[in-house]
């Protein structure tokens, strides 16, 4: 079977993988998903490659459960998790260099883009000098580590670093890095090739909103990729999700992503795709597409792929790319079979189907994003986390329960999509024309994706009327989505204190879990930014915003939502004023420019210089030739036992470090301001601190006794109540192991890569789980920790660990083999026993080699010093 051709296309010599000729009509069979994995297979692999081995069953039935290595085009990575990952790599080479080996050698063979933009917060808000005096102190919190990442810059090939300023990740690779289709060349020919990457963010796959295939992983599976190891994967099982029908009038794109999260939680999507199909598909825009394609980690699935289509092409125009570059994407795209059919049915492993027709205006929360609600059910969904009874508002306390707190249009899940914030400016100009103003005691603030947003807001007149509704632009970053909300408002901290009010975020993000948005906040509700302008008009979510007053004008009478919510027309008749191709371009140049950034000084040295008095960056343990031996046969005390739903923002959390913490207990002991501790996201380089930051979120219960703290255990030998780190250390003197239990869906989240580090530096040889998100998995994977699923009838409720039982795991290297049966037993203390098989969660061949090697870092460290053809140390 001929696999390339050499074509023209939009006037350009090209070779390509020529899947119509090597597939022939089994083609149109496959997933587009499948394809790119196919053309990528094919490009990459030798004809008598025995990964090809699998392509006819592939072909023939659409899935196959064999491995294949993937190899991307590129990597995307943000501040808080490039900082640990290059912390590691600076380690490694320091390794390196002490085991004999030249750290020089150490570099990235693939491009590195990385945005700063995890790392801004809401200090100052409501204020026309906000963005400019939230990023200078974002500039003097983190001036320490963006030198280390400047350092990065100059002493590793291939790495680029966007400085603060210029937006989120997901919204730079949207509107400015994406090409859908790149060129390369290899011995000296050209070839057309489908841009693809992972990144190392869960919402990596909001680039699948047009038609690039990309998803998220860990900061340790990108190093990995870094330096030359393919992503080893089964052929992915591929969820077709059919969309017919449109949108009725007043529903948006947000209102679709939170019913299609609500929909595909029904099902198991751990380690699948998820692809959208079917005539819907051609009535929703660019923008649309990646709204929903960026809640993928919502909704559980590596994926939420949009094929390459019409409005991929007239996106690409739009933001500015060359009219010429957008007909070469779609020539490629049409000869190769990637070209998106809405009449076609592909072979899915599982389909759903949805009428758009049926979507209507919703909210998700106060919990979890795929807890979808109509605006008339918040009071209920709100009931089981209330207390006692709460004294009424007074005129001197007029904060309501269940009063808006913070009101954020924020994250790169809906500020990249300009309809949407085009619709929150047209119901502020509505509400600013009627005399409403945000009630006092709400936080207001707008953190778009992308510094082009000012410029369409700023033409369209609507940021005036969103800068008078408080909703001012507070800096371009994840901000409150990531928990970098800055203070509550004192009344609402005073009547939270005194009469026992709940408050509540409402912000336009991907997720609310308890403690995400602030360390104070339980309860969160996600919504479209011009909800999230309503529900601030309103001040509380004690309403059915939808047929209740939201306000009264100063005039006496009340109005409602109908009269301030924008329509189609007026949305469209806004882009069309608004939206300039030729914005997009200046404005990025514009923030690249950070003259902050530039006047930071950094070292040159190809060996990173430590700094043993640092409080962000410091030599991490686990970077080290030889790995800690994990596997085994062994007995060991359960450190932690916890439920369902424990997500990687309950471990290892990313919002500011609280006062009385041992965390700030620690930094403030070296010298740290104890009024200005940063968030812990921004300390990921310094693993002594974070480690005393593990399961500290307030929500966190250790079920093996009552009333521990959040963050501690009972030290089995003794009894004690200690923190995790103190009890760890015992543990790890008296030669004892230890092992991590939990419930359904354990690492549900963020990538964070420190949730599993943080596992580690624990001495966890093992979590036993009885379910695991895809990207926790395999990260744990990476730090030499084997996850192991639990039985259905072995949930950790059923197990009733208490402090004194034992687990007995017996996982000896040479026996472990992908999704092996594993023996475990509990050990009662009280000398009776239970014995049940686990299943190793471990997909692939490489990863028993990971897990052999101690971890991905010592691997490659080894296999840096084998390929120098010297003794392995």
């Amino acid at each position: 079977m001929t696999s390339t051709a050499d074509v023209l296309l939009a006037g350009r010599l090209c070779r390509v993988g020529d899947l119509p000729a090597y597939a022939g009509p089994a083609l149109a069979r496959l997933p587009w998903l499948h394809r790119v994995l196919l053309e990528n297979l094919l490009r990459r692999t030798a004809p008598d490659d025995p990964a090809r081995a699998i392509v006819p069953d592939w072909l023939a039935c659409g899935r196959s459960g064999a491995e294949i290595p993937f190899h991307p085009g590129r990597i995307l990575m943000h501040d808080t998790t490039c900082g640990p990952a290059l912390v590691d790599i600076a380690a490694s080479r320091s390794a390196l260099a002490e085991a004999g080996g030249d750290p020089t050698r150490l570099n990235p063979v693939l491009p590195v883009d990385v945005s700063s933009d995890h790392s801004v917060a809401v200090d100052v808000f409501a204020r026309p000098d906000a963005t400019a005096r939230n990023m200078e102190t974002e500039l003097r919190r983190n001036a320490e580590r963006y030198r280390f990442m400047k350092w990065a810059t100059r002493a590793l090939t291939n790495v680029t670093v966007h400085p603060p300023g210029t937006g989120i990740m997901h919204t730079i690779n949207l509107e400015r890095l994406a090409t859908v289709v790149t060129t390369e060349v290899r011995d000296g020919v050209t070839w057309a090739v489908p841009d693809t990457l992972i990144g190392t963010d869960s919402h990596t796959p909001m680039i699948n909103g047009i038609g690039v295939v990309a998803w998220g992983v860990g900061g340790l599976e990108a190093e990995s990729v870094m330096f030359g190891m393919p992503v080893m994967m089964r052929v992915p099982e591929v969820v077709g999700v059919r969309l017919t029908g449109s949108l009725r009038e007043g529903v948006l794109s947000t209102d679709l992503a939170l019913r299609v999260t609500n929909l595909l939680r029904g099902i198991a999507l751990s380690g699948r795709f998820v692809e959208f199909f079917g005539p819907g598909v051609s009535t929703l825009s660019a923008g649309d597409r990646a709204v929903i394609a960026n809640m993928a980690p919502e909704y559980g699935s590596s994926s939420g792929y949009f094929p390459v289509d019409a409005r991929t092409v007239a996106y690409l125009v739009a933001t500015g790319r060359t009219p010429a570059h957008a007909a070469f994407v779609e020539a490629y795209a049409r000869r190769t079979g990637l070209w998106f059919d809405p009449d076609a049915r592909p072979v899915y492993d599982e389909v759903l189907e949805l009428d758009l027709g049926t979507v209507a205006v919703a909210l998700a929360g106060p919990r979890r994003p795929q807890d979808l609600l109509t605006p008339d059910r918040t009071r209920a969904a709100l009931a089981p986390m209330r207390g006692g009874s709460v004294s009424p508002p007074t005129p001197e306390d007029p904060v309501p329960d269940a009063c808006v707190a913070i009101a954020a249009i924020t994250s790169c899940t809906n500020t990249s999509d300009p309809r949407l914030l085009l619709a929150a400016g047209l119901l502020a100009r509505k509400a600013r024309a009627l005399g409403l103003r945000p009630k006092g005691w709400v936080k207001t603030s707008l953190a778009p994706g992308s510094p082009t947003a000012e410029r369409y807001l700023r033409r369209s007149g609507l940021l005036d009327d969103l800068e008078a509704l408080g909703f001012g632009i507070v800096g371009y970053g994840c901000t409150t989505c990531i928990g970098n909300s800055g203070a509550l408002p004192q009344a609402v901290l005073d009547a939270a204190a005194a009469r026992g009010v709940l408050p509540v975020a409402v912000l336009s993000g991907n997720r609310n879990f308890p403690g995400r948005v602030h360390p104070q906040l339980e309860a969160g509700f996600l919504a479209s930014p011009p909800l999230v302008v309503a529900y601030a008009l309103a001040g509380d979510v004690d309403r059915d915003i939808l047929s209740g007053p939201v306000a009264t004008a100063p005039d006496g009478r009340t109005v409602h939502l109908a009269e301030l919510w924008p329509t189609g027309a007026e949305i469209d008749a806004a882009m069309a004023a608004a939206t300039r191709a030729s914005d997009y371009g200046p404005a990025y140049a514009e923030a690249e420019a950070n003259r902050a950034w530039a006047a930071l000084d950094a070292p040159t040295t190809p060996l990173y210089p430590w700094d043993p008095a640092s409080t962000y960056i410091r030599r991490p343990p686990f970077a080290a030739v030889r790995g800690e031996d994990r596997l085994g046969t062994y007995e060991a005390d359960p450190i932690l036992v916890v439920g369902d739903d424990i997500t990687t923002d309950h471990i290892s959390p990313a919002g500011a470090v609280p006062q009385g913490s041992a965390a700030a207990a620690y930094l403030i002991a070296r010298g740290e301001d104890p009024g200005d501790l940063n968030v812990f996201s921004a300390r990921r380089g310094n693993w002594e601190a974070m480690v005393r930051g593990l399961f500290t979120n307030k929500t966190v219960r250790n079920l093996l006794s009552e009333g521990i703290p959040p963050g501690s255990t009972v030290f089995a030998p003794t009894g004690e109540i200690l923190p995790l780190y103190g009890a760890a250390e015992r543990y790890r003197a008296a030669g004892r192991s230890v092992v991590i239990v939990a419930g359904e869906r354990y690492g549900m989240g963020s990538s964070r890569d420190w949730a599993a580090k943080g596992a580690a530096l624990l001495g966890a040889r093992a979590v036993l789980a009885a379910g695991f998100e895809r990207i926790h998995r395999s990260n744990l994977v990476n730090m030499g920790i084997l996850p192991l699923l639990l039985p259905g009838d072995r949930h950790p409720s059923a197990l009733g660990l208490r402090p004194g039982d034992r687990v007995r795991v017996e996982a000896p290297a040479e026996r472990l083999s992908p999704r092996a049966e594993i023996q475990v037993a509990i050990l009662r203390g009280d000398g009776t026993a239970e014995a049940f098989a686990a299943r190793a969660a471990v997909e692939t061949g490489l990863e028993v080699a990971v897990l052999a090697a101690g971890g991905v870092i010592p691997r490659i460290l080894r296999d840096a010093l084998s390929r120098r053809g010297g003794p392995l140390p």
